[in-house]
């Protein structure tokens, strides 16, 4: 005969067995729409780069524009990397980490969906409504933010379709 842990108690007393690593950070980092961190960068740096230019163009795109880091090349030129370019590989990264969680299907990952479009509609009002947001720089991470929500919603859909085993057309 085996001896009786604590789970198998908990589970004759009808709760739930508890997942193994599952804590308050997997709850967390699961609805958590990560390509928030580059939006919030962006913010901070639209907030301290002043007005616009007497040109018309965003204070911001002094600074985005901006020579980051300059590259020496095989082929004797320099690769001029700016501050925005740096912002949008910085971005993508996240965008792939959104497209990898977006295939978990667990109902925590609808939470995500939610805020990644939150998150979509918020970039749209900044890009729309303040100088120093209508930037390239700015509508290409607003597009990634899209895209997160817009992946993120059809992967479970058609997971969800697959777990359930719902036929469609083309099934």
């Amino acid at each position: 005969m085996q001896p009786v842990n604590a789970n198998d108690i908990e589970m004759l007393a009808g709760g739930k067995r508890r997942r193994r690593g599952f804590s308050s950070w997997r709850l967390w980092s699961d609805a958590f729409p990560y390509l928030l961190v580059p939006v919030l960068i962006y913010n901070l740096m639209a907030l301290f780069a002043g007005a616009s230019a007497a040109d018309g163009s965003p204070g911001l795109a002094r600074v985005i524009d901006a020579v980051a880091l300059s590259v020496p090349m095989l082929s004797s030129v320099r690769l001029n990397i700016t501050w925005g370019e740096l912002m949008l590989i910085f971005s993508v990264v996240f965008l792939f980490v959104e497209v990898i969680k977006s295939t978990n299907t667990a109902s925590l990952s609808i939470v995500n969906h939610i805020l990644s479009m939150l998150l979509f509609v918020v970039c749209l009002m900044e890009f729309l409504m303040f100088a120093n947001f209508a930037t390239g720089t700015f509508l290409i991470i607003t597009a990634m933010v899209l895209v997160d929500a817009l992946a993120g919603m059809v992967v479970t859909i058609i997971s969800a379709r697959r777990d359930f085993g719902v036929e469609g057309i083309g099934a």
